[in-house]
C-alpha cells in the first residue's frame, strides 16, 4: 500500500511539473507574440510620421505603450508621439503627452528632451507682448529647468538663447503698460512697471528706456532728487545713450545735442553756398 502510494505522489508530481512546464512556454510564446506586435506597430508609426500622417503615428505609438507598458519602448513611445503632434503644430496635444511622460517618467535618461519639447511647446504659442502671458512664463520655467539641472546638455544654449528672448518680450510687455499708465497720468502705476524692467530685466534692451521714463515720471511728480537719481544711473551706465539725451533735457530745456548742432550748421553753410552760385 505504502509503495502505491508513493508512486501515486511521484505520477502527480511528474504531471503537475509537466504542466508547470507547459505555462512557461505558453507564456514565452505570448510575450514573444506581444513584442513582435509591439516592434511591427512603432514601426507603422514611424512611417505615418515620415509621411506626415501625425495622427496616425501618434494613435501607434500611444499603442506601443498600451501593449507592453514595462518596456523601454514605452517611454520612448510617448515622447514620439508628444513629438509628432509637435512637428505640425499640435502643442496643446504635444503638452498633454509631455505632462503625462513628465509625470510617469521623472528619471528618465530622455528627462532633458522631454523639458525641452514642451519648453519649446510653449515658446510656439507665444504670440507678442500684448497678448496671453501663460505660454511665455511656462516657456520660460522650463527653459530655465534645463539651463538649472542639465548646464552642460545640447539643449542648455538653445535655452539660454530662448530665455533671453523671453526677458525681451516679458519686459517689452513691462514697457507697454508703463507708458499706457504713463499716458493716463497713473504715476504710481507707471513707475512700479518700469522698476520691474530695471530689477529683473536688466540686460534686456528696453532697460535704458524704462530708466528715462522713470526720470521724467518722477520729474513730472515734482520728485526732481529721484528723478535725477536715475538720469546719474542712466548716464553712469548709458552715456552714448539716445535716452540719456532725452533724460538730460528733462532738466535742461535748450539743450542741443551737439552733433545735431554741428550737421545743422554744416547744412545751412552749404545752402548759403549753393544760393551764393546764383546770385
Amino acid at each position: 500500500m505504502k509503495f502505491l502510494n508513493k508512486i501515486l505522489i511521484i505520477s502527480i508530481f511528474i504531471f503537475l511539473n509537466n504542466c508547470s512546464g507547459t505555462k512557461e512556454k505558453e507564456v514565452l510564446l505570448i510575450e514573444t507574440d506581444i513584442e513582435a506586435q509591439m516592434i511591427q506597430t512603432y514601426k507603422e508609426g514611424l512611417e505615418a510620421l515620415e509621411k506626415g500622417d501625425v495622427l496616425f503615428a501618434a494613435k501607434n505609438f500611444n499603442t506601443v505603450e498600451n501593449i507592453y507598458p514595462q518596456s523601454i519602448w514605452a517611454p520612448r513611445s510617448i515622447l514620439m508621439a508628444a513629438y509628432a503632434y509637435y512637428s505640425q503644430d499640435y502643442y496643446g496635444d504635444a503638452i498633454s503627452e509631455l505632462e503625462r511622460y513628465l509625470k510617469k517618467y521623472p528619471t528618465s535618461s530622455d528627462i532633458v528632451y522631454a523639458h525641452f519639447l514642451i519648453a519649446s511647446c510653449y515658446y510656439e504659442l507665444i504670440i507678442d507682448e500684448k497678448k496671453d502671458l501663460s505660454p511665455l512664463i511656462n516657456s520660460k520655467k522650463y527653459f530655465k529647468i534645463i539651463v538649472k539641472d542639465y548646464p552642460n546638455s545640447d539643449y542648455a544654449l538653445d535655452a539660454r538663447f530662448k530665455l533671453d528672448l523671453i526677458d525681451n518680450i516679458l519686459a517689452s510687455k513691462e514697457l507697454y503698460i508703463g507708458k499706457y499708465y504713463l499716458s493716463k497720468e497713473k504715476w504710481i502705476a507707471a513707475i512700479n512697471r518700469f522698476k520691474v524692467i530695471i530689477q529683473e530685466y536688466d540686460d534686456t534692451e528696453y532697460v535704458e528706456e524704462a530708466i528715462h521714463r522713470l526720470v521724467e515720471v518722477f520729474y513730472k511728480i515734482g520728485l526732481e532728487e529721484e528723478s535725477r537719481k536715475y538720469a546719474v544711473l542712466l548716464g553712469y551706465n548709458y552715456l552714448s545713450s539716445e535716452w540719456y539725451k532725452e533724460s538730460y533735457k528733462v532738466f535742461n530745456k535748450e539743450y542741443d545735442d551737439p552733433i545735431s548742432k554741428i550737421k545743422k550748421e554744416k547744412s545751412n553753410f552749404l545752402i548759403k553756398k549753393f544760393k551764393n552760385l546764383f546770385e
